[in-house]
């Protein structure tokens, strides 16, 4: 019989699953947008002058989620980007809105890392990071199979 405490899939599924109620609840209420914009604003405030393909690649999201939430956004007046045409083509980056809106939303996030990882010793951190990082590795390297 499967032990869900000993099963990494499980296990990751059902801290996304709580990490993702807790924020997007305050998101959503707060600035009026869920977990998928503020992982496209976040992705955008890290590499100013993004194109949309990159940002797939980077959050691993498909193409009509980050379309979505990047006409959301720039509907919001958290985006500018650099070229009329086609939102493949266009260079995003935040506005002077969105740098505002983006240092709100880090605080709130970074806050509730805090509470996520409490009491864990900084060493276990670094192994459980290398483990997700090999994990994610592992799964790539599988669908390129």
């Amino acid at each position: 019989m499967l032990d869900l405490s000993r099963y990494p899939p499980f296990l990751l599924n059902a801290v996304s699953g709580a990490w993702i109620r807790e924020t997007s609840a305050v998101y959503r209420r707060d600035f009026g947008f869920g977990i998928g914009e503020w992982r496209v604003l976040a992705m955008v405030a890290v590499a100013p002058d993004i194109r949309q393909s990159r940002i797939c690649a980077e959050l691993r999201m498909n193409k009509s989620a980050v379309s979505r939430a990047l006409a959301q956004l720039t509907q919001m007046g958290l985006l500018d980007h650099g070229a009329e045409g086609a939102p493949r083509r266009r260079l995003w980056r935040l506005s002077p809105e969105g740098l505002r809106v983006h240092a709100e939303v880090m605080a709130i996030a970074l806050d509730w890392e805090r509470r996520m990882t409490a009491q864990i010793p900084a060493e276990e951190m670094e192994v459980f990071l290398k483990v997700m990082r090999r994990m994610l590795a592992n799964l790539e390297d599988e669908a390129r199979a």
